[in-house]
């Protein structure tokens, strides 16, 4: 049976060449799988701020979604599901090109308005003693032949 712990988290996603910096703030409930992978669940917060305007950013962000990390010093997967349209499914693992899918949840369960962008992940860090306590996520997002931008994901887990 898997070990649980609530903890008080903090997800930041940011580029380092386009003016995106997203943080979410909350308590999310770490399951310990075995010694090394971990699952992290959060509920992302009602209303999203946007940095730029600190008004909620759109529709799509004020319904309730949950966010998964599985979280091991090998890869990370971080899936956005919930009662809203928008969801997401990340793959990284380190100097491979993974992938990040995404679609449009629909009353009829059809996710045809799928479509993946590859990242290439340039290094991922989980550091911790027992359980972890920080990830820092570097990556590229590519479509094609051409990139999307330099991203810097960071999860502070707080115990």
């Amino acid at each position: 049976m898997p070990t649980n712990h609530r903890r008080p988290v903090s997800l930041s996603l940011m580029s380092t060449d386009l003016p995106i910096l997203s943080t979410i703030e909350t308590a999310a409930t770490l399951y310990q799988k075995d010694r090394c992978q971990f699952h992290l669940l959060l509920n992302q917060p009602e209303a999203m701020k946007s940095v730029a305007d600190e008004e909620p950013t759109s529709a799509l962000e004020t319904a309730r979604q949950l966010l998964w990390l599985e979280l091991s010093p090998a890869r990370v997967i971080m899936t956005l599901q919930g009662n809203g349209k928008f969801c997401y499914r990340h793959f990284w693992e380190p100097g491979i090109y993974g992938v990040s899918r995404y679609w449009l949840n629909d009353d009829s369960g059809d996710i045809s308005n799928a479509f993946r962008l590859r990242n290439y992940t340039r290094s991922l860090k989980l550091e911790g003693d027992v359980l972890p306590e920080y990830l820092r996520l570097e990556y590229e997002l590519w479509s094609g032949k051409v990139q999307l931008g330099n991203y810097i994901l960071h999860l502070d887990i707080h115990h």
